[in-house]
């Protein structure tokens, strides 16, 4: 059965799909049998990491990730000499890989899209998108997953899909994370690296995120942040992938306790110990707002969310997240309580309990 599926951030929406693909797959030598697709290359690494680690135990099943940054010889040479069952990848390597023939996707069984919305919302991923679907068998079980699915994207995505289970939280309050808290500041565009500064040497924190809005602010303002001692890297797109992924493993196991970055990490990267996310630049809308703040109070634990108002259309946007997500967001107090953001809710459920499929998403 082909799956529509939106559910808040953190909740399991990759545990789903990995689970529910190694359930059902069937591994043959030399064949692809499943197929995901993401937006960026540190989610695709991600995805791929998750898969290894839920098929510890089923030795025989082979995966592989695939994106650009990376020379192609490299992944053809693994296709042909160790073609996996389950790819992983970016549409833009995907799709060399096939029109060169290196990658065959003729029996593909399942076809998944992670984050599809700004997949398929974007015309020349779509467009990506819709020549790699094309090269698959017509019979074949299609699951797309987000935690932002607008009522003006759903259609786009059925048309990949026969008869699809549905699943929509059509109350958008329900999408904001209830371990989160959320403060605006308002300030001036020059009052923000002393506030920031003031932030990280009085917030207790594991791990925090700061959002700008360019590669050239990411880079000076961890420049400036490294230059006051605290122990910050950056991720944007002007890294090399060699780069990028390195950076993205130091922060993801802890060497590194701040990471500077675009919206580039800002859609599915899940890391654990991330309870704080700081928007130093508002975001451009209320769905990046959403996924931006879903880095902190992951799955039922607790987080902080603190976003910088300096303008007008700071403010719009902020406006537009409490309408639309029934949230009253408040300006930061002088003091905030610790134990609000940096312990875990008593309530947190085990994470494979969250993650089970429902025996239909397996037929």
């Amino acid at each position: 059965m082909d799956v529509l599926c939106q559910a808040k951030s953190g909740m399991g929406k990759t545990a789903v799909f990995v689970l529910s693909t190694l359930q059902q797959i069937e591994p043959v030598a030399g064949q692809v049998a499943a197929l995901v697709l993401c937006h960026t290359r540190e989610l695709a690494y991600q995805i791929c990491h998750e898969f290894e680690r839920f098929s510890t135990y089923l030795p025989d099943i082979k995966v592989a990730v695939f994106y650009g940054g990376v020379n192609i010889k490299v992944h053809k040479d693994l296709l042909k000499n160790e073609c996996p069952h389950i790819v992983v990848g970016t549409p833009g390597r995907i799709l060399a890989l096939t029109r060169d023939k290196d990658l065959s996707l003729k029996n593909v069984r399942h076809f998944i899209l992670d984050e599809c919305d700004k997949m398929l919302e974007s015309l020349d991923m779509r467009r990506d998108v819709q020549e790699i679907f094309k090269m698959t068998p017509h019979d074949k079980q299609v699951m797309m997953f987000s935690a932002t699915l607008s009522k003006e994207i759903r259609p786009v995505c059925k048309k990949f899909m026969q008869d699809p289970m549905e699943i929509y939280v059509d109350d958008e309050a329900k999408l904001t994370l209830h371990g989160l808290v959320q403060h605006y500041i308002k300030l001036s565009e020059l009052e923000k690296n002393r506030k920031l500064n003031d932030l990280l040497d009085a917030l207790d924190f594991n791990q925090v995120v700061i959002f700008v809005k360019s590669v050239n602010r990411a880079a000076e303002l961890n420049k400036l942040l490294v230059e006051c001692n605290f122990p910050s890297i950056c991720i944007h797109s002007g890294m090399s992938q060699e780069e990028r992924l390195t950076r993205y493993k130091n922060f993801k196991e802890g060497h590194k306790r701040i990471l500077v970055a675009t919206d580039l990490v800002g859609r599915g990267i899940d890391i654990e110990r991330v309870n704080i996310v700081i928007n130093y630049d508002m975001p451009d809308s209320a769905d990046t707002y959403l996924h931006r703040v879903g880095r902190a109070g992951r799955f039922g634990t607790k987080g902080l969310a603190i976003t910088f108002v300096s303008s007008t259309s700071d403010s719009d946007v902020l406006n537009q997240v409490q309408e639309r997500f029934e949230v009253d967001i408040k300006e930061l107090p002088e003091q905030i309580d610790t134990s609000t953001y940096s312990k875990k809710l008593p309530t947190m459920q085990c994470y494979m309990t969250e993650a089970l499929v429902h025996n239909s998403l397996l037929s």
